[in-house]
């Protein structure tokens, strides 16, 4: 469920092997055989390293066309459609960050606010000083928080099997600080469990239904979720997610067991589709979702290498000119991103597996590179 840029996204869920699967090639949609061979040939080399299947969701503000490569459900040859369900896994950061925003927008939270003044004893300890870390800080990963991977900590389980956040952040503070407040750039997920925790003492509500208020259901995200602890469902059609691992012309995957999406919370618990995860980053980047003043600041980004990280967005400069902007995120099952142009375009990527044994980050970007640039106007 991590990030580092557009250029390299490091593993987050190890692979683990079963049935071997055969695969084929397969189109969806509307988007006939000898349409944007660009992203087609880009699209089937990032499958050939990632999951059973992957797909592109593609577009600008006159239409939008799906490829699909593989498919979506091992032992079969059904493509991957535009419109079915799986989890989005740190695409969920930037619905937290856009609600975090609405917040500074009422006036109930300041960007440069430390957070102990709304979480008061809640990041501290183990070298970390709640009144030196600010909201902006975290929304940027430069807390100086360690980087963490809340499936680490997937023992801490209730008993009813839901995660309390304050557990995994607790958690997560265990690990010691790696810079200063504001010196550095370190992903880490505990830094939007935080804004989970923040969400919910300022609504007063959980957030999960916090952000399903003032954002899935505003922007009429029908096949969006953000589930409440203890819903494993993954909303039906639905694309299954699968463990795996490639070794050299063969395959093995097997369907991830499940897991309850509160261990990821408001750093990655959400279940989209790839035309809402479109819908919503162009949204937000037409200035639709929050203020002009708040959209401003989600933009400031900091230079990560190969990119730039703003409030919740990742920036990346296109081959053909110009930039995108959007996220990515990495799941058990799933790896997928979602890039949008402020003229209109966009590109949403995904496949039905993570091998943390054969990154295939680089493939992605160019295959999100692609669909944006190959028919730009």
């Amino acid at each position: 469920m991590k990030h580092s840029s557009s250029r390299r996204l490091p593993a987050a869920i190890g692979a683990a092997a079963a049935a071997i699967v055969m695969m084929s090639t397969a189109t969806a949609h509307a988007a006939p055989n000898d349409e944007h061979p660009g992203t087609r040939t880009a699209l089937n080399a990032f499958q050939s390293v990632a999951g059973p299947g992957a797909a592109v969701y593609a577009g600008d503000n006159t239409g939008a066309w799906t490829l699909s490569a593989g498919t979506g459900t091992i032992n079969t040859t059904k493509p991957i459609q535009a419109d079915e369900h799986f989890r989005i896994g740190s695409q969920t950061k930037t619905f937290t960050a856009a609600t975090v925003l609405h917040l500074v927008d009422e006036g109930k939270v300041a960007l440069d606010t430390d957070i102990d003044t709304y979480l008061p004893d809640t990041v501290n300890g183990n070298g970390y000083d709640g009144t030196r870390i600010t909201v902006r800080h975290l929304l940027q990963h430069t807390s100086g928080i360690a980087a963490y991977d809340p499936l680490a900590s997937i023992a801490l389980a209730e008993p009813n099997g839901t995660y309390n956040t304050a557990t995994l952040v607790r958690e997560g503070l265990k690990r010691a600080p790696v810079s200063a407040p504001g010196a550095g750039f370190t992903y880490s997920n505990t830094n939007y469990l935080i804004l989970g925790m923040l969400i919910e003492k300022v609504t007063g509500l959980p957030v999960h239904e916090a952000v399903t208020r003032r954002i899935i259901e505003p922007l009429g995200l029908a096949r969006t979720v953000f589930p409440a602890p203890g819903n494993r469902v993954l909303p039906s059609p639905a694309v299954p997610g699968y463990h795996g691992a490639r070794i050299g012309p063969f395959y093995f995957w097997s369907p991830v067991i499940s897991y309850d999406p509160s261990v990821f919370s408001a750093a990655g618990a959400m279940v989209s589709t790839m035309e809402d995860l479109s819908s919503f980053y162009s949204a937000l980047a037409a200035g639709k979702v929050v203020s002009p003043a708040s959209l401003a600041e989600i933009e400031k980004v900091r230079d990560i290498g190969g990119g730039g990280y703003g409030l919740g967005v990742i920036k990346v400069d296109l081959s053909c000119g110009g930039e995108a902007w959007g996220h990515n995120g990495a799941v058990p099952g799933y790896f997928t991103q979602t890039m949008v142009t402020k003229d209109g375009r966009h590109a949403s990527v995904m496949t039905n597996a993570y091998l943390a044994t054969n990154p295939s980050g680089e493939k992605l970007a160019a295959l999100v590179d692609t669909a944006l640039c190959e028919n730009q106007g």
